[in-house]
């Protein structure tokens, strides 16, 4: 998709899962601009690493977490030592106010459908410590769960405005998606949510006007308007 050459082009990128080649092409056919990578990176080496090209070519690069950067500390470390983590924060890039929402949703924290009851835990303080003997690590939360989402991050987010809301799990606009995601983008002003994590390409709209953008494994998308 073709971008005006006065603007920054602002291109999201599905899971990579180490395929990190569709998206340095992509790069390298624009001119420079900023790169938001909607985790599952998985990385076999670290982030400045992989993307060097890109970002020698004067690429910004963005990330929030996905559950597989946190099934290795490899995996993780290569990723969360990067700059440009967009997760539980609003961040302005050219002009645009971008939240992220990093993780997925756990059974032993929350899981945010009628049938499976209230979340068990609302903070992440709390979880640390009911924690048994021996799952802290590093000192924290189970590296299994660094990237589980917490009703605090909803919290966080809704007191923030925004326009666009990047997100690993998926908004109700997607079969296995959850409509807190449509409510959180609501609230905040969003216009648009674009996610990964089910590596399916689709576009759509929520009932509330929101527009969704689903990202396969290493697609990318340059965004054309709100």
């Amino acid at each position: 998709m073709p971008v005006p050459s006065d603007h920054r082009p602002l291109v999201f990128a599905g899971d990579p899962h180490r395929n990190f080649t569709p998206i340095l092409r992509t790069c390298a056919s624009l001119p420079p601009g900023t790169l938001i990578l909607l985790g599952d990176c998985d990385l076999p080496a670290p982030l400045a690493e992989v993307m060097a090209p890109a970002l020698a070519a004067g690429w910004d690069v963005r990330w929030i977490l996905g559950n597989h950067d946190t099934e290795t500390e490899t995996a993780f470390d290569h990723l969360t030592t990067a700059q440009g983590d967009l997760g539980l924060r609003v961040t302005t890039i050219d002009g645009w106010r971008i939240a992220g929402l990093p993780g997925v949703f756990r059974p032993r924290v929350w899981v945010p459908r009628a049938e499976e009851g209230p979340p068990s835990f609302h903070h992440r303080a709390a979880f640390h410590a009911a924690l048994r003997p021996g799952e802290a690590w590093r000192g924290g939360l189970p590296l299994w769960h660094r990237d589980t989402i917490f009703p605090e991050d909803f919290e966080r987010l809704a007191a923030e405005r925004f326009d666009i809301l990047v997100t690993h799990e998926a908004p109700s606009s997607h079969r296995h998606g959850y409509s807190v995601i449509d409510d959180l983008a609501a609230r905040c002003g969003a216009r648009l949510i674009v996610h990964g994590h089910h590596h399916q390409s689709y576009d759509a709209k929520l009932p509330n006007g929101v527009r969704v953008r689903g990202l396969a494994i290493a697609e990318t998308w340059v965004l054309d308007s709100l």
